[in-house]
């Protein structure tokens, strides 16, 4: 199992032993990892990833003749390990007990091409569920393929598990949501539906599993593909995450497949877990996937390698790159708003201390104030810009204390007008006595 896989990451890690470091060699060699990786069915998207990793782990590092070989098997097994753990994994049971406590069913939708295995992986995972003692009731909507009611009826006789089934060239939706009022009417835990097999290439049939997920909303999408199709289960894949967004997948015959480049391909261009592989006929024959067993499989014995350091070198690398992002810093330079704060400072002997020069030239233009010739006319001049910049840096006759002024100036200007008036009238009136008198006397 794996074989070739295995030999394509040995080799590569051998001849790179071999050789001293420097980008030339890692060139050639990792142009050799290439040429396995295709052989081995591994997708040419996760095949530039793993040499895009071996790069930045091998070119400008100090590494002992010696050591050279480890170094790139660890390397290897990091950069493999990095794309497992960004799929991340799904525990199945723990999702049916959080929809079991809201008292509705759960319900899995079963998706792939016809000759996968798809109608017995389906069964597989009954028998799996039934032996967690959860009730199971199987939607056989498969409507399409002849014979499948009949092979998944033998499956549910088998297992003594319910099934739901309508006549051939039924609606497959109208099948899933009987399953699923079933399901509700008679408390049941998890409603499995299988589907009819469809090339990805056929967009009526991809139009009608799409309507299914839409008709019943299933809360697990799982893909089933054949390990042993090679890139063509990679292509598959890709389809079916674009139509219907499966949240895992289930490989078939792994036991036969030599190759193993299938499983890490769908993870890379997915981003979603290989949940269970199937080893044989027998329903106990589907074994949940483990990456540790992967590598080990791929690589031979993981020890000496610590997978969880190496694996957390890649997740470390992108963080970094938003960091360096504090555009949002302008904010602070709004700092240079210490208008509002214009008090006297104590500790120095400016009386002009926190007032912005701009407000001073501003003040003195408004008000036509010339320059202080003392210390004391100096403070004083502090002291009203500061009141006129908490006033608000009115305008002159704006403010209510200039008003105050210009109206206690008002009265007293008509009080002084009216002394002089008082002041005429009286010189008038003497004049008038004298020149009365004076005239008197001429005649």
């Amino acid at each position: 199992m794996f074989d070739k896989l295995r030999n394509a990451f040995s080799n590569a890690a051998k001849s790179l032993g071999e050789k001293e470091l420097n980008e030339k060699d890692i060139e050639e060699i990792l142009f050799e990892l290439e040429i396995s990786l295709l052989e081995s069915d591994v997708a040419s998207e996760v095949i530039d990833s793993i040499k895009s990793d071996l790069k930045n782990h091998l070119i400008g590092s100090k590494v002992s003749r010696n050591e050279i070989e480890k170094f790139v098997k660890d390397s290897l097994i990091s950069s493999i390990s990095s794309l497992f753990d960004v799929a991340g994994k799904v525990d199945l049971f723990e999702k049916i007990n959080e929809k079991k406590k809201t008292g509705q069913p759960f319900l899995i939708l079963f998706v792939g091409i016809n000759g996968t295995g798809k109608t017995t992986s389906l069964a597989k995972v009954a028998h799996m569920l039934q032996q967690a003692k959860y009730s199971v009731v199987v939607a056989a909507a498969d409507t399409f393929r002849a014979g499948a009611i009949e092979q998944l009826r033998e499956h549910t006789n088998r297992l003594n598990l319910k099934l739901v089934a309508q006549n051939y060239n039924s609606d497959p939706a109208a099948v899933a949501r009987d399953a699923v009022l079933y399901a509700k009417s008679h408390k049941m835990d998890c409603v499995l539906i299988d589907t009819a097999g469809r090339m990805q290439t056929s967009k009526n049939l991809m139009e009608q599993i799409a309507k299914i997920t839409k008709v019943v909303n299933p809360d697990f999408k799982i893909f089933v593909g054949d390990s042993l199709a090679g890139n063509d289960t990679v292509n598959q894949a890709r389809e079916f995450f674009e139509h219907v967004k499966f949240n895992g997948s289930i490989l078939t015959k792994s036991d036969a497949d030599a190759r193993g480049g299938a499983a890490l391909s769908i993870v890379k261009i997915t981003s979603t877990p290989v949940l269970y592989v199937g080893v044989g006929q027998e329903y106990q024959d589907l074994k949940p996937f483990d990456k540790e067993t992967f590598l080990e499989t791929v690589f031979g014995s993981l020890s000496g390698v610590d997978i969880k350091e190496i694996s957390s070198e890649p997740k470390p690398e992108p963080k970094p790159e938003p960091k360096p992002e504090p555009k949002p810093e302008p904010k602070p330079e709004p700092k240079p708003e210490p208008k509002p704060e214009p008090e006297p400072n104590s500790s120095t002997n400016d009386p002009f201390e926190g007032i912005n020069d701009a407000d001073i030239f501003k003040y003195s233009e408004l008000y036509d104030i010339s320059l202080p010739e003392n210390d004391d006319e100096a403070i004083k001049l502090g002291i009203k810009i500061r009141d006129w910049i908490k006033q608000g840096r009115p305008k002159p006759g704006e403010s209510k204390v200039d008003k105050k002024k210009e109206h206690e100036e008002h009265l007293s200007e008509k009080e002084e007008i009216k002394d002089h008036k008082h002041k005429q009238d009286k010189e008038e009136e003497k004049s008038k006595k004298k020149r009365g008198v004076f005239g008197f006397f001429k005649k």
